[in-house]
């Protein structure tokens, strides 16, 4: 290879404006250009307007996606531009965040919750360059602003709304002006992900989870491509890990789930945060445990997951000696041999997060494992205690585990 196909120096440098770069290579920033990227894109959209509902700034959220791969997200009260000095938002604005790729801050808060992947916020500013047109509307009181954009770039002076605009998408059902807060109306470009269709389950699926682990969260989804199969679903669960446990349980064995769910949520210095755990029992085959960390799912578990299976096999295993389910000299079961039938949810929101793996879907911190895992056993016996279809659920489970490998007293099952 010759020297002169070799060398490079200052002058190959090319500098791209943030915008281009972010359309050159659209992965780096939303993971990918499938659907799974065309998803991130707008749960960047809709972060800002529902973390401003869980601070209280806000009552909700409305996402509508419209006919021809629009989306129109609606927040009823969030930021205002950052030169409207009457705001209090504690940080930069919606349009600050759409127009500058550096105003884009880290969420620091435990309260704070990222739609998208872990570790990996690039906000407002990416979804818009990933947009072929982008639409943003901010009022306070009788005042509005509207600022347009085109593939991330302003497209023209700011302008205050003067009736509707159809090059700019979907306006509200009835045409006339939204009511005062933030109206985004955007169109994935579809040179950039190939297309611009969401999936309504894929987006309702996350909007559900974190409403569940986000008691003040209230999120509408509407689905409005077609008026043969419009179909819109409501996100709010007052009941938090206990309606989520409920959910997936009933899901797992529809029109059979009749059991009780029981819950603990506790602050613990210890770790430096919360943890929030509910569960239920029932006779179905198989488990289902649910982790999460600030909201965000951990598939792989860690600390929080095994300081709840510690605590359960320690809850358990004192329950059946208690009880006469294990002999003297048999070993304590660990939580696998009895976790049939299990439905849990686990949570953490920690002021520090730690996370390990290539998808960042293990928590780390290690002093989570212990106040879990203390937390656990010792709720769980009281709910042993207090429930009796609990208890004999569980004294079948040990006696199940205990009869296969023949130590265990089956005349001690009843009692």
């Amino acid at each position: 290879m010759s020297e002169e196909r070799t060398a490079y120096d200052a002058s190959r440098i090319q500098v791209l404006d943030p915008r281009e770069a972010i359309r050159r290579r659209p992965g780096m920033y939303v993971g990918s250009c499938d659907e799974r990227g065309l998803h991130r894109q707008l749960f960047e959209l809709c972060g800002e307007g529902v973390n401003e509902v869980l601070a209280g700034r806000a009552d909700r959220v409305d996402v509508t996606l419209a006919p021809e791969g629009w989306v129109r997200i609606a927040v009823d009260g969030p930021r205002v531009p950052p030169d409207d000095r009457a705001g209090d938002c504690g940080g930069p604005g919606l349009e600050a965040l759409l127009a500058d790729l550096d105003a884009n801050p880290p969420l620091r808060s435990r309260n704070a919750v990222e739609l998208s992947s872990f570790g990996s916020r690039m906000g407002p500013f990416v979804a818009n360059a990933l947009s072929s047109r982008l639409t943003a509307e901010f009022g306070r009181g009788q005042t509005r602003r509207v600022h347009r954009y085109e593939r991330g770039y302003a497209v023209g002076p700011e302008t205050t709304p003067d009736g509707p605009r159809s090059q700019d998408g979907p306006r509200a059902d009835d045409g006339r002006e939204a009511a005062p807060g933030t109206l985004i109306t955007f169109r994935p470009d579809t040179d950039v992900f190939g297309t611009a269709e969401h999936s309504f389950d894929v987006l309702a699926e996350r909007f559900r989870e974190l409403a569940y682990l986000n008691p003040g969260l209230d999120i509408h989804l509407s689905d409005r491509r077609s008026v043969d199969w419009a179909r819109s679903e409501r996100f709010r669960f007052p009941g938090g890990a206990r309606d989520f446990v409920a959910f997936l349980a009933g899901r797992r064995t529809p029109g059979s789930f009749h059991g009780r769910v029981h819950g603990l949520a506790l602050e613990e210095p210890r770790m430096s945060g919360s943890v929030e755990v509910a569960l239920s029992w029932d006779s179905a085959p198989g488990e289902e445990v649910r982790s999460f960390a600030n909201s965000c799912p951990t598939p792989w578990g860690g600390t929080h997951v095994e300081g709840f299976r510690a605590g359960l096999a320690a809850a358990v295993n004192a329950f059946a000696r208690e009880r006469g389910l294990l002999t003297p000299t048999a070993p304590d079961l660990d939580a696998g041999r009895v976790s049939g039938g299990l439905t849990a949810v686990v949570s953490v929101k920690l002021d520090r997060v730690e996370l390990t793996g290539s998808t960042r879907g293990a928590l780390a911190n290690e002093d989570v494992l212990a106040p879990v895992a203390q937390a656990v056993r010792e709720h769980l016996r009281t709910w042993l205690a207090e429930d009796p279809q609990l208890a004999a659920t569980v004294a079948a489970r040990v006696a199940t585990a205990r009869n296969a490998h023949g130590d265990c007293p089956a005349d001690r099952l009843t009692r």
